[in-house]
């Protein structure tokens, strides 16, 4: 059987498993799925530092400082700053750079309102603050707005919001009347709050980036996903990619496009309100083979299950969901775990509480990819970024 490929592709590097692909020998270098610590029994995700992907973020703060890689060069005028809404993946960026995260105090008063205090000074550095807005999605957004009015006041020089997961994305055009633009005010907000720019991943729709009047650096993470998936031995002919509705066919096809120019389906569905989803119909043929479902989130998991649904009905032998965000809203693990799904391949752009994991998740890292692309901000480079910055979608 000869195993997927991603086109143009003659060789990686892969921690000792190597793969044929018709006369071609691909070797894949991959972050591996969830793994767990014997000391403790906590997850954690792997990390790629120096091509090596041996360690996790279960790690102490002692042991990280021990793997430092050469970009750092003890860079005085970089610094990277944790939110709360996810510290385990700052430390992965962080760790990957070969830096410390910055100290920092948040906390929070009896009634609920937010304190930031920069606990070092920033004075003319480049300061790059890690703050998805996922849920709580109020609550977080407030959290980067202050953090950057911090910065502001302490003279930073130059402010990045690096935003994983960009919510109110979803809110990016009017649909019906007297309906508000929630992503536009969110840029105005991150804007007037004193950023000067935005590192973000995944956006829901690419025309989310017109509405910051800052820089906008947009990444991808499906080649996290994609070199995940060039691993497993799955026969090219079998696969074909589903987009789970009309508006992510053009993300399906680029996927596609990298896996061996794999064929496209696309579930058609009517939504009658959010979060609610019909099925109608299928376009395409997966009768036989591995249909792989190709989303930007997963929230409540309801048009994602009834589009598995419905491939099984069509004849899909298996069928695999892959994400960048878990948002994983009730009761997305429920239908997700239902038995629907052969895998449920998601990135750690959104923590994932423990509660919330099950047998078929696999959580990728997008450490290394968010390090590498602050470096290259950092350092004004563009050489070699396209495989990081586009796959052909926006």
């Amino acid at each position: 059987m000869a195993s997927l490929a991603l086109p143009g592709t003659v060789s990686k590097t892969c921690r000792g498993s190597t793969y044929a692909a018709g006369n071609s020998i691909i070797r894949c270098n991959v972050a591996e799925p969830l793994k767990f610590s014997k000391e403790n029994g906590r997850p954690g995700i792997p990390l790629q530092v120096n091509g090596d992907t041996s360690f996790t973020n279960f790690l102490n703060a002692n042991q990280l400082r021990r793997f430092q890689v050469p970009h750092a060069q003890n860079d005085t005028r970089l610094r990277i700053f944790s939110g709360t809404a996810n510290p385990a993946l700052s430390q992965e960026i962080a760790c990957y750079m070969g830096l410390e995260l910055g100290k920092i105090m948040i906390k929070h008063f009896a009634d609920g309102e937010i304190y930031v205090q920069l606990q070092e000074s920033v004075r003319g550095c480049d300061v790059y603050l890690v703050q998805p807005t996922c849920p709580p999605a109020n609550e977080n957004l407030m959290e980067l707005l202050i953090m950057i009015d911090a910065c502001r006041r302490a003279s930073a020089k130059n402010i990045t919001a690096v935003i994983p997961y960009f919510g109110y994305a979803r809110a990016d055009r009017k649909t019906q009347g007297r309906e508000s633009i929630a992503a536009k005010l969110v840029a105005n907000l991150i804007t007037e709050a004193g950023a000067d720019r935005v590192l973000a991943c995944d956006l829901h729709s690419g025309q989310s980036m017109g509405y910051f009047d800052i820089p906008v650096d947009h990444v991808h993470g499906q080649p996290v996903i994609l070199d995940y998936l060039a691993s497993k031995t799955i026969c090219s002919d079998d696969l074909v990619v589903v987009s789970p509705d009309v508006g992510g066919v053009a993300r399906a096809r680029a996927f596609a496009k990298k896996l061996s120019d794999a064929p496209l389906a696309i579930v058609d569905k009517r939504r009658h309100g959010h979060n609610v989803a019909e099925v109608m119909n299928l376009i395409g043929d997966v009768r036989g083979k591995v249909a792989v479902m190709v989303d930007d989130m997963i929230d409540t998991a309801g048009t994602i299950a009834k589009g598995a649904a419905l491939l099984h009905q069509e004849g899909a032998r298996e069928v695999y969901a892959c994400t960048t965000h878990a948002v994983f809203s009730p009761p997305a693990i429920e239908r997700l775990s239902s038995g629907l799904f052969q895998e449920v391949i998601i990135t750690n752009t959104i923590p994932v509480a423990e509660q919330n994991y099950f047998p078929q998740l696999t959580i990728l890292s997008v450490a290394n990819l968010l390090g590498e692309t602050i470096w290259r901000v950092h350092d004004d480079c563009a050489g070699g970024f396209e495989p990081y910055s586009s796959l052909g979608i926006d």
